[in-house]
C-alpha cells in the first residue's frame, strides 16, 4: 500500500509595528479563505532596529515571504532612526536580490492611523487622530490602538479596505515592490526600489500586501 505523501503548509511570515496592526491582519486572515498560512508577529514597537535584528534572526522553514509592515514617522521624528530604516531597506533589498526568501518592505506613513482613516469615504487628509477620535467614536488614541475589533470598525458602515486601497498613490510611496508569483511551484521573486525624497509623504505601499495574499485567495 502506498504511502500518502504528507503536504508542507506554506507560511506568510508577517510582522507588524503594534497591537493595531496585529488585531486587523488577524481578522483579515480570519475573513479570507487562504491557500497558504498567514503566522503574525507583534513587534510591540522596538524601533527599526528591533525589526531587523527579529526578521534577521526568525527561522524560515516553509516560508514562501515575509512582510515587515512599519510606521515610516519615526525615521524622522527620532534621532537615528533614518539610518536604521536604511539598514532594514538593505537588509531586505539584499535578500530579495539573491533570492532568497522575500521579503516585503511595507511602510505606512506616516503611520497605520493615517491608513484607518483611508478605510473611510469621509477622509480627506484631516489630522488622522483627531479624525479616528471624532468620526469613529473612540475616546483616545490609545483605545483605538487597543481595540481587538478595528477590522471590523474599519469594514463597516461604508467603511472597508477597498476604499482604503482605491485612496493609495503608489507615485507617493517611498518604497516599491515589484513581484511575480508562480503559484503552482510557490516561488516568488521580489524587486525593491525606494526613493528618499519621498519619505514622510502621506503614503503607503499596503496594496502590495492585499495583492499578494489576494493571488492565494481559495
Amino acid at each position: 500500500m502506498s504511502r500518502k505523501i504528507r503536504q508542507t503548509q506554506k507560511i506568510f511570515k508577517v510582522f507588524c509595528e503594534g497591537g493595531t496592526e496585529h488585531h486587523y491582519i488577524d481578522e483579515l486572515r480570519r475573513q479570507k479563505k487562504l491557500s497558504i498560512t498567514l503566522k503574525l508577529v507583534n513587534m510591540e514597537g522596538g524601533g527599526y532596529r528591533n525589526f531587523l535584528e527579529q526578521v534577521r534572526t526568525d527561522g524560515t522553514a516553509n516560508c514562501l515571504a515575509k512582510f515587515i509592515i512599519i510606521d515610516g514617522d519615526r525615521a524622522i521624528s527620532e534621532e537615528g532612526e533614518k539610518k536604521n530604516l536604511g539598514e532594514l531597506l538593505k537588509y531586505c533589498i539584499l535578500q530579495n536580490k539573491n533570492g532568497r526568501i522575500p521579503h516585503f518592505l511595507i511602510v505606512n506613513d506616516p503611520d497605520f492611523e493615517y491608513l484607518a482613516c483611508l478605510h473611510t469615504p469621509k477622509y480627506n487628509g484631516q489630522n488622522a487622530a483627531q479624525y479616528l477620535l471624532r468620526e469613529l467614536g473612540y475616546k483616545s488614541i490609545d483605545a483605538f490602538k487597543a481595540d481587538k475589533k478595528v477590522y471590523h470598525v474599519l469594514n463597516t458602515n461604508r467603511n472597508s479596505y477597498e476604499q482604503m486601497l482605491s485612496q493609495l498613490k503608489s507615485e507617493n510611496c517611498f518604497v516599491i515592490n515589484k513581484y511575480s508569483i508562480n503559484k503552482k511551484q510557490y516561488e516568488m521573486k521580489v524587486s525593491t526600489t525606494y526613493d528618499w525624497e519621498k519619505l514622510g509623504r502621506k503614503a503607503s505601499n499596503m496594496n502590495e500586501f492585499f495583492e499578494v495574499i489576494n493571488d492565494f485567495h481559495t
